[in-house]
Order: C-alpha cells, then structure tokens, then sequence
C-alpha cells in the first residue's frame, strides 16, 4: 500500500513539472494589439519584459499585474506562440480636463485638484471616481458645508478622451445652535465654552468662522479639553465622545461627553539619573520638586520642570541627555512622579528635510530649529524644536521622523508641516454705563509666507477714533527675538470732561527678547505727532498747552511673568516695571509705571487676587501738557465714574502727575448653580491721583479714594454682561461717583 501511494506521488509531481514546462518558452519578439497611446516599447518598459528570457505562466501573471499598476489599461491579455508574446490591450480613457461648477474660489479649485486621485493628462480610473466625491465632500465638510451635493458627468471626446465635470451644490453652511456638554464634567459649562474654539451660533457672530461644524475643530477640541482637565489636577479625565446631531429648523447640536475622574495632587517627585551620568549636575531640581509637591497635578507644571532639566543639559554641555516621566497612582489620590534622566542615542544629523510647506519659506521654519545639520541629534532639542513650530499658529499639523543617513552615526531628520488658514477678521462690540465701543482687525499671522505677523485694526468710542497697523516678526533674523513695527493714528475729545481733544499720530518700532528665564525686556522708539485743541472755557494755563508737538521717546518694559498660565490664571504672579524717555523734545515727559498681579486659589470655589498699579509722569523743562496726564483706569477703581476723579481746572477733571491704585477681589465661580450662568465676586478698590505741577493749589483733592461691592458675570444670549454694584468708602468733594454700572460687550 505504501509503496502505491509513493508511486501516485511520483506521477503527480512529474506530470505537475511537465505540465509547468510546456507554458514555458523563450521570448524573442513581442506584439501589441489595442495601444494607441501606448507605445510597444513603453509595454516592453513597463513590463519589465526582458527579450531572450524564458518566460512561464507565473512570469506572464507578474507581467499583467504591472501593466495594470500603470493605470493605462482597462483590460490586459498576454499569450506566447512560437517564440512571439502577443499582448492585447485596453487602453484606459485619457483625462483632458477636470472642472467644478459651483466653485469660484481660485484657492479651492486648486486644493479641490490636489486631492483627487484622478488628474488632468492622466488615465481615467472609474474605480477612483467614488473615493474622489468622498475627497470633495470631505473637504467641504472641513469648511462646514454638511448639505453638499455632488454630481460627476463624463463627457467623450475623440480620441479615448474624456472631460470630467463636477457640478457641486454645497447648500448653507452648517451651523452650531446649542454645545452641551454631558457627564460628570465637575467643571461649569462657561468655563469649558472658553477653553473650546467651537462656538454656538448668535446673530451677531457673523464674521466668525468658529460658528461652524468643522470635524477637525471638534479634534481641537477635545484636545484642548483634555489638557485643561489635565493641567488642573484631573489626571484621568476622559473626553469619551463627541456627537453631532442636525435638529430641523434649528441646526446641529454638538455634545461632548465628560468623566473627570478623581482630582489628584503631586505626591513624591525624585529623581531616577543613569548611573553613567553625573547626578550631582540635577540636584537643584530637588528644590523646584519641593515646590510644587502637594499641588493638584499638572502637565504644564511638568513640563516646567522638565525644560529645567533641558536647561541644565546645555549649560553642562550634555548634548545626548533624554528624560521620560513614570507617574503612579497612588490610593490617597496623589501622583508619585520619577523623573527618569538618560543617555540616548549618539548620532549627528547629517540633514534636515522640510516637506509639506507649500506658501511658508523654509527659513522660517528652520528658524524655530534648535539643532542644524552637523549637529548631535538631542531628543530634548528636536521635541523643543517642534513645539515652537507649533506655537507659530500657522501649522495645523507638526511631525517629524528620522531616517538613515549615509553612514551608520548619521541620521536625516525630516520635519512634516500642514499648512493651514493664517487669516482672521475679528470684530467685538461692547455698551455700558461708560459708553459704547466697536472694534474691528484683520490679522495675518504667516504674511507672504515669511512668518510675519500683520494686524490692522480700528476702533471706535463715544470719545475717541483710532486705528493702525503693526508688523511684527516672532523671530528675527534667527535670534529667537520679536522685532515689531506700527503706525497708529488716533482723535479723541475729551471736552466734556478735560476740556481738549487731540489729534494724534505715531510710528514706533521696538523688540522683546527673554533676557532672563521668564524675564523679558521690551524696548521702543516712538515718533509722535500731536494736534491739541483746547475748548473756548479752559483755564488761561490750560489754554496755553494748545498747539502742536513733536516728539521722539525711548521706552523700555521690564516683565518677570510668574504665572501657571496666561489664561484663567491660578496662581503665581506677574510684575511689570516701564519707563519712557524722551529724546527729541517738543514738550515732553518722563513716565514711570509699575504694575503687580498676584493670584492665589484657595479652594475650587474661592480664588483670589490682589492688583497693584502706579504711574508718575514729569515734565521736561515744562509743565506736563494736558494729552499726557494720568488718569486712572475705570477698572481699578470701581465706585467712580470714569475720567472723573482727581484734580479739576474749572469744570474740567485734568488728571494728575502721579497715580496708584491697589485692589483685591474674591471670585465664587461656583456660588450660584450652573443654570444660571453667573459668576459672583467681591471686592475692594483703593487708588489716589494727585499732583499739578503748573498749580499747586489745584492738588487740593490729594485724598485716598476707596470702594467696595461685588461684580456678577452672566453669560447671556446677546453675549457677556457684566454688572457693577459699588459704594464709595471714602472720596475728594470734587469727585463724582458710581454705584451701578454695567458693560454688555461680544466678539462677532
């Protein structure tokens, strides 16, 4: 038996060999039939079809499939007879032009022909037709036009030709009429609709582009979620869905779905240093660790820390030092943070490859690069490198990988880029106890491809016209140094209350670099030209600082910026110290200011902060001319009606030499329940404005001024209203005060 079945098997497997052989044959012609595009020889090319080879059936699969992957053909054939492969062909329709009816925009139709798989000169594929209408409909979506419609006819053309016509109807823009958010959020509802970009629909938001669904927003968004969560102690939070719903005659809903988690706090945070490394250069960490041990957790905390270790790796001379963070859970809702310190790899870089910027220069972004080709490849530097790429804002997408390079110690490093609208128009608008204003600009962050910044604005008062343009370059000339310039123009009437109005304009240009860690220094010159028109009941000395005035100052600002964030500040402090000079001088003045904001949160329902405010202005060789006194801001001492504090001329409130204001306010963001969105504090205002230098006996209002009352912020659905209820503790006779006042105000 066993010997019949072996014998089965040697038969089977010659007939298979034989079999196998005589498809096989030598090749020393081929022919087409079906090409008139294609020539032979492309075939042969295409093919890789080698004359003189054996050729067997597999060969003859393998040919077909690459003929197919050229995309020339429909249908393809191949047999070999006596020596002769006859290749019989059916040529693909050529594309001779692609257009979009219902599309004006140049920028879309070109973007709309960057995506499709099917080009112009190109085969016409009807198996990419499907995936190129969802492309189409895609992008559009991206831009909020949920309701597009798209029809594709084909039209003959001589020749195996073809037109393609997309006929587009993209309908009205999807609208966002309500945000909820669902869950066990622990965080107010107003909060979180300032932490988003997405915004609802309101009649008067007819500039923004934020009132629409746009699915790469929503992603924004729930990363910006989850990093505000993150960044306040919620280490777990999960962002685990976002819906959208369309509701007939209202528009779509847009839901995000939230578990915060427990709240945790820092427990133990220590070091882990490679024992091939010298630990004594990161003790110092030990003392920035002990500071914030015991806060609720915080990635931009650690981060923090984490770019002091980058700090310290550069002034050690360090250059393939890596770190990682390992955080553990612990039961008593505390994080144990081990701050791991490595050696990573050491290679160079022997180049840098910049891909997918099609407006922005590559030196603009090579500005924001830490490392240059020829240097050692730092993972601290790269990853630094990439953040501030993307706090440009002119990137939606920032990527990097490494490749090899030419030998084995080298790498390329390539950094992707998405490119995405730079552009805005911004308009807000605000009316209150204090008057109405309107604003308006027009920004463009990425201007000519150059990284520049350009922003026109105007703005408009019961009191005041002005307007301007600035310029600005983040980082100039490679320095890692803002370089600005503007020209503002401005006319206010203070007639009423101060007894003049000014017409003025001035060029200024300036720069701010970080001189210390979070330390920056700001200087500016400013060329100014002033026309002041003194009303006809002024006083004989105030009449007399009529007329024009040229001026030229040098100013400078000092500011330590100790703050968690910029944003919904938390805690730290912020202090600020300016100074201006006059050099040229018309009539001019020395002006000193420093400023103080310290913010402390007691507990999620109690914060506080307390504000410091103090300016001097003097007279060079003259009186203080009347455009250049002080003032205090209406914010710093509420009770008081705004520019109606202080010494008086006559009638006329003519502000003073020297002023100081200090307050402190107690925030209840979670006083009052969700519904009603509205956020109470209280607080206490101090301030003084005093000082005539051309009258000393007009300084008889030098007199502490002094208020308390409470602030209620609701959100409501015109916009932000804010009310004012305060009681004067304590004024001069001459001042005239407050006790309610409100202020409505929106961004359109």
């Amino acid at each position: 038996m066993k010997l019949l079945t072996n014998f089965f098997l040697v038969t089977f497997v010659l007939l298979i060999t034989l079999s196998v052989n005589s498809y096989s044959e030598i090749i020393n012609k081929v022919v087409a039939d079906g090409n008139k595009r294609v020539t032979v020889e492309s075939i042969i090319v295409f093919g890789d079809i080698e004359i003189g080879s054996n050729y067997e059936q597999k060969d003859l699969s393998l040919l077909i499939k690459k003929l197919y992957e050229t995309n020339f053909f429909s249908s393809i054939s191949a047999t070999i007879k006596s020596n002769v492969l006859s290749i019989s062909v059916v040529e693909n329709p050529f594309v001779n032009r692609i257009s979009f009816e219902g599309e004006k925009s140049k920028k879309s139709l070109e973007r709309l022909r960057d995506l499709l798989a099917l080009s112009e000169k190109s085969s016409y594929i009807k198996s990419y037709v499907k995936s190129d209408i969802n492309l189409i409909k895609e992008y559009y979506r991206q831009q909020g036009f949920y309701f597009i419609k798209i029809d594709l006819q084909v039209e003959q053309l001589e020749q195996n030709r073809v037109n393609l016509v997309y006929y587009l109807e993209k309908g009205e823009k999807a609208k966002i009429s309500k945000i909820y958010f669902l869950g066990d959020k622990k965080i107010r509802n107003k909060t979180l609709n300032n932490v988003i970009t997405s915004q609802e629909n309101k009649f008067w938001k007819f500039i923004s582009r934020n009132v629409y669904l746009n699915k790469g927003r929503i992603e924004l968004d729930k990363r910006l979620l989850k990093n505000y969560y993150k960044n306040v102690g919620y280490y777990e939070v999960d962002i685990s869905s976002s819906n959208v719903e369309y509701s007939d005659g209202e528009g779509f809903v847009l839901t995000y779905t939230i578990n915060a988690g427990k709240r945790y706090r820092f427990g133990k945070i220590f070091l882990d240093v490679d024992k091939a490394l010298d630990a004594s250069a990161f003790l110092s960490l030990e003392e920035n660790f002990s500071e914030i041990t015991g806060d609720y957790y915080s990635q931009r905390k650690l981060t923090k820390l984490l770019e002091k270790i980058d700090k310290l790796s550069e002034q050690k001379e360090l250059q393939f030092i890596n770190h990682g963070v390992e955080e553990t859970l612990e039961e008593n809702d505390s994080i144990v943070v081990k701050v791991l310190i490595y050696e990573g790899e050491k290679f160079m870089i022997e180049r840098i490859n910049i891909v997918g910027n099609n407006v922005t220069n590559d030196d603009v972004i090579r500005s924001e690069m830490l490392v240059d080709e020829g240097d050692p490849y730092s993972v601290l530097l790269i990853n630094k490198s990439i953040n501030n790429l993307k706090a440009r804002n002119i990137f939606g997408k920032v990527e990097h990988k490494l490749s090899v390079g030419s030998l084995p110690d080298l790498k390329v490093l390539e950094v992707s880029v998405e490119e995405k609208a730079t552009g805005e128009i911004s308009a807000g608008a605000g009316i209150g106890t204090n008057g109405t204003s309107v604003q308006f600009a027009v920004t463009e962050n990425n201007w000519l491809g150059k990284g520049v910044s350009v922003v026109s604005s105007i703005n408009l008062s019961a009191e005041s016209v002005s307007g301007g343009l600035q310029v600005s370059n983040p980082n100039y000339n490679y320095t890692g140094n803002s370089l600005f310039g503007s020209l503002n123009a401005s006319k206010t009437d203070y007639k009423a209350t101060s007894g003049y109005a000014s017409s003025k304009t001035s060029l200024a240009g300036g720069t701010t670099f970080e001189q210390y860690e979070n330390v920056y220094f700001s200087p500016a010159l400013t060329l100014t030209y002033e026309d002041i028109d003194i009303s006809n009941n002024a006083s004989t000395t105030i009449k007399k600082m009529g007329g024009t005035y040229k001026n030229i100052d040098f100013s400078y600002g000092i500011t330590n910026d100790q703050r968690d964030q910029a944003y919904q500040t938390n805690s730290g402090y912020y202090t600020k110290f300016i100074q201006s000079i006059p050099l040229f001088i018309d009539n001019s003045s020395f002006l000193n200011g420093f400023d103080v904001n310290k913010y402390h949160t007691f507990t999620d329902d109690v914060k506080a902060k307390a504000k410091f405010y103090s300016r001097a202005m003097i007279g060079v060789d003259d009186n203080v001319r009347i455009s250049e006194r002080l003032h205090i801001p209406v914010e710093r001492i509420r009770g008081f009606e705004s520019r109606k504090i202080g010494p008086k001329d006559g009638v006329e409130f003519i502000g003073g030499n020297y002023a100081t204001a200090l307050s402190f306010e107690a925030q209840f963001p979670n006083l009052l329940p969700e519904d009603t969105k509205t956020d109470l504090s209280l607080f206490f205002d101090t301030a003084n404005l005093w000082s005539v230098d051309y009258d000393n006996q007009l300084d008889a209002s030098n007199k502490i001024r002094s208020s308390i009352g409470g602030v209620a912020n609701v959100l409501t659905p015109i916009g932000p209203l804010n009310f004012t209820l305060a009681k004067s503790i304590s004024k001069a006779k001459t001042d005239i005060t407050q006790t309610f006042a409100f202020r409505l105000g929106t961004s359109f």
